[in-house]
C-alpha cells in the first residue's frame, strides 16, 4: 500500500458528528478535541471538588454542614441524629455515593480526631486520623450532631449575608460559602489534590489566628510571627521553631515544617512510651518502619515494639535493650523512621473561582474582605427589614389621630376590595400601609394596643440611623468583625496542643551511623560476582565456588563501612557501599554486580576501587599512549548519588586503570615491543574527571599501548634500564587541563 504524502498540515482527529439530521464527519485537531473534552473536567475538579474556598470548605463539606444544619441539628436540645439519615439528606445536594459522603463527614467529627476544631459531635466509632487500621463503623451505626462552634459558621446565614444557588436538580437551594465569623481557612487543615495543582493547608490555633486577624485589620505591616507563633496540630507533638521557615510559610504560602513525637522514658520497665505522633504519618507507618529497621539489624539497641493505643489515647510501647540510652536513641528514631516528619504547606485556595497560592498575611486580608461583604449584607437586609417595619408603624401613627374615622371607613365601605383604596384616600397612606391596618383584629383597633406599637418609631429610626452610619464607614464595619472575633477566641480558644522545640535543643552530637563495622574480604571475579566475606568466615570455608571458566580478578581487604568506586569500560562508575552487600560465604557465587548496581546493556567492571578518605589518584592509560592522572576526590559526591557519567575520558580506548595512593613506578608496553617505566609523580594530577591526560609514551606508526602495570617495589631493578627520569619535551596545551607534559620510549 502507498504511503500517504507528507503535507506538513498538524495532525487532525476525525470523528462522526452526531448532530441531529446530519451524519457530516468533522476533521479537528487532536489537541483541540482533548483540550474541549478535558478542560471541563479539569475545572470542574479544581473548582468543584479538591481545592477549599475562603470560608475554609471544599464543596463537600459545606453540603453535609448545612443539611446537618437544616435538618436542626445545631439546636442543643435536639438528640444525634443517625449517620446514615445525615448522608441521605447531602444526597439532595451531593449526587456522589453514599460512601464519599460518609467518609467526609468522618473527618468532620470529633471521633476522628483530624480537626483541630471538629465541627460535627459524634457517638460511636468513627475511627482514628493516625491510623490506617482504626476504620470507622457503618453509618448506621453511628450518630452525629453539629458542635456548639458551627453556630459562627451558620450565624446570620439566613439574613441574606452569602449567596445561594440551586442544587444539581434544581429542587432546592444551598449556600456558595458560609458566613464564618473567624478564619476557618487557617483553624483546620485541608488538603486536597487537584488536575495540575494541590492544596495543603496547616492548622493553627484559633485564639492566635483571631489575634493576628485584629492585628492585620488595625495594621496591614503587622508582624505576623509575633502574634501568630507556629502551626498547631490536633495531635499535638513537638514543632521545630525556625522563624526564617515559617516567615517563608507566612508569606509565600509554601515550605516545610518538622514534626517531632512526644514520648516519655519508663525506667522501671526501660520502655520508651511514644503518647503524641507528627500529624503527617500513623502508628502502622511507624511499627512497621521500626520493625524494619530491627529486623535487617540496623536498630540493635530494641527488643519489642507493640502498639498499646486504647481508650486513654494513642501509645506505642518501645522495649530497650539493657544498657540503652534512651536519648541516643530518640536521636537515631527522629532521624531513621517517621517519629520525625516534615508537613509540606502549600496554600492554594479558591478566591473567586480562582485558585492562588497566598500567605498568612494575603490569606486573612481576602478573608477579612469576604467578612466585610458578609457584614455589609447583612446590615443592609436589617436597615430593609426595619426600614419596612417604621413604613407600617407610620400608618398605625396617623391612625392614632382619628381611630373612629379609621372604623368608620371601613364600617361604610360596602365591598371588600374598596377598605383599601378608602384607607389611602382617607389617611393619605400607601397600599402597603393600608393593607397593615386593614388586617388589623378589631380588638387592637383602640388607643392603648396603637400606643404601646408605635412606641418603637423612634427606637427604630435610631437603629435605622446607626446600621447607615455602619454601611457607610468601612471603619465600624472592621469594629463589628473584631467584635465578633473577641469574641470567637473567648469563647472556643483553646491552649495550645503542639509545642515547640528549637535547634539549640536537638539532638546533640550523637553519632547516629547504625553501620556495623568488621574487617571483610572482598572478592571480585571477571564475570562481575562480587563477594564480602568475613575473615572467620573465610578461615571456616573451602574452596571458592565459581561460575565455570570464571576467576578472581581482585581480593581486598576491606572493612564493612569502606565506600567502593566501580569503574566500567563504558567511562562510568558506580558507588556504593561495602555495608550495602550482605555478608556472603566462600561456598557461593556472590552478587551479580551488573544487576545489583545497575550497568547498562553491554556494560562491564574495570576496576573496583575501595576508600574511606577519598585520597590518593586514579591513573587511566588509553591506547594512544596518553595517562590521565585523576585525583580521587573528584568522585566524591555530597548528595548520594550512585551513578557518575564521564568517570574518565572516552577519546581514547582504555588500557587499563590503577589506583596510586602514592607516587609509585608504572611499566608502560607497546604493541611493537617497546617498554617505559616512569614514576607517577612526574604526571601532573588534572582537575577534570574526563581529561585525555599526558602523551606518556611515543607510539610508532600504528604501534598502540598495549598494557600498562604498577611495578611493585621488590622488582623496580628488574626493569631500570626502561626509566625515564625527565621531561625532555611539551606538547600541545591540553583545552581542559593546561600543558601536556610528553615523555619518549626508550
Amino acid at each position: 500500500m502507498a504511503r500517504k504524502k507528507n503535507t506538513g498540515k498538524p495532525a487532525v482527529f476525525r470523528h462522526e458528528a452526531y448532530i441531529e439530521g446530519s451524519g457530516s464527519v468533522v476533521d479537528e485537531k487532536i489537541s483541540d478535541t482533548l483540550k474541549k473534552n478535558y478542560m471541563p473536567y479539569a475545572m470542574s475538579v479544581i473548582i468543584s471538588r479538591a481545592l477549599p474556598e475562603i470560608d475554609g470548605f471544599k464543596p463537600s463539606h459545606r453540603k453535609i454542614l448545612y443539611m446537618m444544619y437544616k435538618r436542626g441539628l445545631l439546636n442543643p436540645e435536639r438528640e444525634r441524629s443517625k449517620s446514615a439519615n445525615v448522608v441521605g439528606e447531602t444526597m439532595k445536594l451531593n449526587p456522589h455515593g453514599d460512601q464519599a459522603i460518609y467518609e467526609t463527614l468522618v473527618r468532620l467529627t470529633r471521633g476522628n480526631e483530624a480537626l483541630l476544631h471538629p465541627y460535627v459531635d459524634s457517638k460511636g466509632n468513627f475511627g482514628k486520623q493516625y491510623s490506617s487500621r482504626m476504620r470507622a463503623a457503618a453509618s448506621r451505626y453511628t450518630e452525629v450532631k453539629l458542635e456548639k462552634i458551627c453556630n459562627e459558621l451558620f450565624r446570620d446565614i439566613d439574613r441574606e449575608t452569602v449567596d445561594f444557588v440551586p442544587n444539581y436538580d434544581n429542587t432546592m437551594q444551598e449556600p456558595t460559602l458560609l458566613p464564618a465569623t473567624f478564619p476557618t481557612v487557617l483553624v483546620n487543615s485541608n488538603t486536597g489534590i487537584a488536575v495540575s495543582m494541590a492544596s495543603n493547608v496547616c492548622p493553627f490555633n484559633l485564639a492566635e489566628i483571631c489575634e493576628t486577624t485584629i492585628a492585620l485589620m488595625k495594621n496591614p505591616e503587622h508582624d505576623i510571627i509575633k502574634t501568630l507563633k507556629g502551626p498547631d496540630f490536633p495531635g499535638g507533638g513537638f514543632l521545630l521553631y525556625d522563624e526564617d521557615e515559617l516567615n517563608k510559610v507566612y508569606e509565600t504560602g509554601r515550605g516545610s515544617i518538622k514534626l517531632r513525637c512526644k514520648y516519655i522514658y519508663d525506667k522501671p520497665s526501660n520502655c520508651l512510651e511514644i503518647t503524641e505522633i507528627p500529624y503527617t504519618t500513623t502508628i502502622e507507618a511507624i511499627i512497621s518502619k521500626v520493625a524494619e529497621l530491627v529486623k535487617s539489624g540496623k536498630l540493635r539497641e530494641v527488643s519489642y515494639i507493640r502498639d498499646e493505643t486504647g481508650i486513654d489515647g494513642l501509645k506505642i510501647a518501645i522495649d530497650l535493650k539493657r544498657g540503652t540510652d534512651p536519648e541516643k536513641l530518640m536521636q537515631k528514631l527522629y532521624r531513621l523512621t517517621p517519629l520525625q516528619d516534615s508537613y509540606p504547606c502549600n496554600f492554594n485556595i479558591l478566591i473567586a473561582g480562582t485558585p492562588k497560592v497566598m500567605g498568612v498575611r494575603e490569606i486573612l486580608s481576602e478573608w477579612t474582605a469576604f467578612r466585610e461583604e458578609c457584614v455589609k449584607r447583612r446590615t443592609y437586609f436589617d436597615l430593609h427589614r426595619k426600614k419596612e417595619k417604621l413604613h407600617l408603624l407610620e400608618a398605625l401613627a396617623k391612625i392614632l389621630l382619628d381611630i373612629d374615622k379609621a372604623v368608620n371607613i371601613i364600617r361604610g365601605t360596602e365591598n371588600e376590595d374598596e377598605v383599601v383604596p378608602n384607607l389611602m384616600a382617607g389617611f393619605g397612606i400607601d397600599e402597603v400601609q393600608a393593607e397593615y391596618v386593614a388586617e388589623i383584629k378589631l380588638r387592637n383597633i383602640n388607643r392603648q394596643y396603637i400606643l404601646r406599637r408605635i412606641e418603637d418609631v423612634d427606637v427604630l429610626r435610631n437603629e435605622i440611623a446607626e446600621l447607615e452610619e455602619i454601611l457607610g464607614d468601612r471603619n465600624k464595619i472592621r469594629r463589628v468583625i473584631i467584635g465578633e472575633l473577641k469574641k470567637v477566641a473567648k469563647t472556643y480558644g483553646k491552649p495550645r496542643k503542639t509545642q515547640f522545640y528549637y535547634k539549640s535543643d536537638e539532638e546533640e552530637s550523637v553519632d547516629i551511623d547504625d553501620t556495623p563495622d568488621y574487617p571483610v574480604n572482598i572478592f571480585v571475579t571477571d564475570s562481575g560476582y562480587f563477594k564480602k566475606i568475613t575473615p572467620q568466615s573465610l578461615r571456616m570455608s573451602g574452596e571458592q565456588k565459581l561460575k565455570e571458566g570464571d576467576y578472581i580478578r581482585q581480593i581486598i581487604e576491606a572493612t564493612n563501612k569502606t565506600e567502593l568506586i566501580f569503574f566500567t569500560d563504558k567511562a562510568q562508575a558506580y558507588k556504593s557501599k561495602a555495608s550495602s552487600f550482605d555478608d556472603s560465604k566462600a561456598s557461593i557465587m556472590g552478587d551479580y554486580l551488573p544487576a545489583k548496581l545497575g550497568f547498562d546493556e553491554g556494560e562491564s567492571l574495570k576496576i573496583l576501587v575501595p576508600t574511606t578518605d577519598y585520597s590518593g589518584y586514579m591513573i587511566f592509560f588509553f591506547e594512544n599512549g596518553k595517562v590521565a592522572k585523576i585525583p580521587l576526590d573528584s568522585y566524591a559526591t555530597k548528595t548520594n548519588r550512585r551513578k557518575l557519567t564521564k568517570a574518565f575520558s572516552e577519546k581514547s580506548v582504555l588500557i587499563s586503570a590503577v589506583f596510586v595512593a602514592g607516587d609509585t613506578d608504572v611499566l608502560l608496553r607497546t604493541s611493537d615491543g617497546h617498554a617505559l617505566v616512569c614514576n607517577t609523580g612526574m604526571i601532573l594530577p588534572k582537575s577534570t574527571r574526563d581529561s585525555q591526560g599526558v602523551q606518556v609514551i611515543s607510539l610508532r606508526r600504528n604501534a598502540v599501548l598495549e598494557s600498562a602495570e604498577v611495578i611493585p617495589e621488590e622488582k623496580a631493578n628488574e626493569f631500570e634500564k626502561y626509566r625515564v627520569s625527565t621531561v625532555p619535551s611539551a606538547g600541545k596545551p591540553e583545552k581542559d587541563t593546561g600543558e601536556a607534559n610528553q615523555l619518549t620510549f626508550v
